[in-house]
């Protein structure tokens, strides 16, 4: 341990002195205000970026309650892409590589054979050509392609990352949708938020959002949107740690202030239950009704937003992104879960999803179900990802590129 008592206890009287300027009790109260002042709609330069449907309000149900009801869904169908990191190997090469799977409740073993594979490829040599068509392995159910990306000076991996990501989660959900009878749950959001983040955080990854490539990823979560919509089966996104910013900056820039580091704080704020002494509320979960959004990357897929150009059959606002959130305070976490405005346009629809997810959610003390069994079935475990990486070196005879963290942690440490 390289901290003595006497540093601990130092560092913790400075941390008091932080607290004693931040009060807990001005910021709940500040939540409220927003929840009944300025939600219905939230404006930002004049535009309306989020507002309720139907009626704005916050649920609450016992856990035991919940976790006992029938389901309204009698099968659910969830789907996850999991990789190996992105590496960069001393040939030059940057790579990633994933792969994405469907589960089923209840089990579907066929189903869960199933595996679409994407290998990104990043190269500095201009001459090197990567590309290649779809392939079929293991008496047809895995599917995989090499994908080269986009040429960048910067963000490597991040390109490599994300297009491997998305690529073989959309192309995998795409595939498999026919056998979707009841709801079908994504690992993640409705759309690539990953990469239509890139807008905002760099001009040069922002350019990269009109090459073919990125737009086919693009266009893909847009087909499944549709393919959906007309067999006129839910599909969800259960977003299990969001990140977002879009609705506090918009409220900051609205009213001058903002207090919550991120979005999940802020409903966390309005939907955490405390009694008299102070201490949480562990019994009930609660949640709010739902919302269409137009903030922050959901703005791509408003009705008054281009779609990055991808053509949409529908109404545009058919894909705007609506969402509600749940809180379980046994774990003290929130999630966000999304769906297509042409699925929760219908009240009935809207109702159903919020029982299931909240039935789900009880039960499992967790993420439904479904999506934990697509998270078990996609993802790529450690000892796998040091014997592919060791693989992947061997074929390419070159070493991946070694960098002092792998000396301190571990080659195979994860990002």
């Amino acid at each position: 341990m390289t901290l003595d008592p006497v540093h601990v206890d130092g560092i913790a009287r400075l941390a008091g002195r932080i607290e004693q300027s931040v009060d807990e009790s001005d910021h709940r109260e500040f939540a409220e205000t927003v929840w009944e002042d300025f939600l219905d709609p939230l404006v930002a330069d004049g535009r309306r970026v989020l507002e309720p449907i139907g009626e704005r309000r916050r649920l609450r149900v016992g856990c035991e309650d919940a976790a006992l009801q029938e389901r309204p869904f009698p099968t659910q169908h969830g789907l996850d892409s999991g990789t190996i990191n992105p590496t960069t190997f001393k040939n030059g090469l940057v790579i990633d590589v994933a792969q994405a799977a469907m589960s089923a409740v209840p089990s579907d073993l066929d189903l869960h054979r199933a595996r679409t594979i994407v290998m990104t490829a990043h190269a500095n040599d201009v001459s090197v050509a990567l590309d290649g068509e779809w392939t079929m392995h293991d008496e047809g159910y895995v599917r995989e392609r090499i994908l080269q990306t986009p040429r960048v000076d910067r963000y490597e991996q991040d390109v490599v990352h994300a297009l491997a990501l998305y690529l073989a989660e959309s192309e995998h959900a795409l595939k498999q949708a026919e056998v979707v009878e009841d709801l079908m749950i994504l690992d993640g959001p409705i759309y690539p938020t990953g990469l239509l983040q890139w807008a905002d955080h760099d001009p040069e990854l922002a350019e990269l959002l009109v090459k073919e490539d990125v737009l086919t990823v693009v266009e893909n979560y847009v087909d499944l949107v549709e393919a959906f919509l007309d067999r006129g089966v839910p599909l969800i996104g259960f977003v299990k740690s969001t990140t977002s910013k879009a609705i506090t900056r918009a409220v900051r820039d609205a009213q001058g202030s903002a207090p919550w580091a991120n979005d999940a704080a802020f409903f966390t704020k309005l939907l955490e239950q405390r009694d008299d002494e102070g201490e949480r509320v562990t019994d009930s979960l609660t949640c709010t009704s739902w919302f269409r959004s137009r903030v922050g990357t959901d703005s791509v897929m408003a009705a008054d937003g281009d779609a990055l150009g991808v053509e949409r059959a529908r109404e545009p606002e058919a894909y705007e992104v609506t969402f509600f959130v749940v809180y379980d305070p046994r774990e003290d976490v929130l999630y966000r879960v999304e769906a297509p405005y042409g699925v929760t346009r219908d009240e009935e629809t809207r109702d159903a999803i919020t029982r299931q997810v909240l039935a789900d959610v009880a039960a499992e003390r967790g993420p439904p179900l479904a999506v934990n069994k697509a998270d078990e079935l996609a993802r790529i475990g450690r000892d796998e990802k040091a014997a592919l990486k060791e693989e992947i070196e061997r074929r390419f005879d070159s070493e991946r590129q070694r960098e002092y963290d792998d000396v301190r942690w571990g080659a195979e440490f994860d990002v």
